[in-house]
């Protein structure tokens, strides 16, 4: 798929994988997206990469936008093989003068690619990355998903780039939530919620503290999978909230298999039980 313009110079840059239909143990009937952005202004920065096996095609959309400019740095908020495959392809090429991640981040990167000498510039939490006429700031997002994960928030565009958080693993040509059917969209972020995050939910909750405390002013939310947020954002940010309190509703599921009726009996007095207990 073509890059698209999702703010003023600032492309999604992705790759649509209509064939996944697993991913991390769970099924994906519906396939996903590897989100990656571009920014273009006074400095070029690409924010993440794609899976190996997209990595050509992504090179040629960023030889594309780039139109002869440097790229300037490259920002890894995870280091994931389906974030960073083309990495080491995308530094050989345009050799950008910084690829800016956590300590974290740059162990995980060398182990996967044994490259100690990419020009690391290594960042905590809170720093800024001046880019003339942009500002990007780094908050951790530390073991909700791994332990070298970070966001970026881009304070003169109001866009949040939130690696894992906040995605779905959904392959479509449409980019933006409120392009899709809403219930489809409500199902793949609570399915994705509940394989990826939900027995991490205490480090989930404390970060979307932290966004709170930091009071960032946001108005589009571009994760690393799936579809990207520009209208329902107090939406997803209030399912989060819910999801990652560990919140329960009083109810219960009964699985059996029975061949003669007698497991089914069981199952019965299982549920009257339960139900008795309201």
């Amino acid at each position: 798929m073509q890059p698209l313009e999702i703010k003023k110079d600032i492309y999604w840059i992705g790759a649509i994988d209509w064939n996944l239909r697993d991913f991390h143990g769970y099924s994906t009937e519906k396939g996903s997206t590897y989100n990656a952005y571009l920014i273009m202004g006074e400095k070029t920065v690409l924010f993440d990469t794609v899976k190996a096996e997209f990595a050509d095609e992504f090179i040629i959309n960023l030889r594309t936008l780039l139109d002869g400019k440097k790229l300037d740095y490259i920002v890894s908020n995870h280091a994931e093989m389906d974030h960073t495959g083309a990495l080491s392809k995308v530094m050989e090429v345009f050799r950008p003068e910084k690829l800016v991640c956590t300590k974290a981040c740059q162990d995980a990167l060398n182990k996967h690619y044994h490259n100690n000498d990419w020009p690391f510039e290594l960042i905590k939490e809170g720093d800024e990355l001046d880019l003339g006429n942009r500002t990007v700031q780094f908050f951790g997002s530390a073991m909700i998903h791994w332990p070298e994960s970070m966001v970026s928030f881009i304070k003169e565009d109001r866009l949040l780039i939130s690696n894992d958080i906040f995605g779905q693993h959904w392959a479509t040509t449409e980019r933006f939530d409120d392009e899709v059917d809403q219930g489809e969209l409500g199902r793949q972020s609570a399915k994705y919620y509940a394989n990826i995050f939900y027995p991490t939910s205490p480090a989930m909750k404390k970060f979307l503290e932290k966004l709170e405390v930091k009071n960032l002013e946001f108005d589009m939310i571009a994760p690393d999978h799936g579809l990207i947020w520009r209208k329902d954002l107090a939406g997803i940010l209030q399912k989060y909230k819910s999801w990652s309190g560990w919140g329960s509703k009083k109810k219960a599921v009964v699985v059996y298999d029975t061949m003669w009726g007698s497991t089914s009996k069981m199952a019965q007095a299982i549920v009257n039980g339960l139900a008795g207990d309201g």
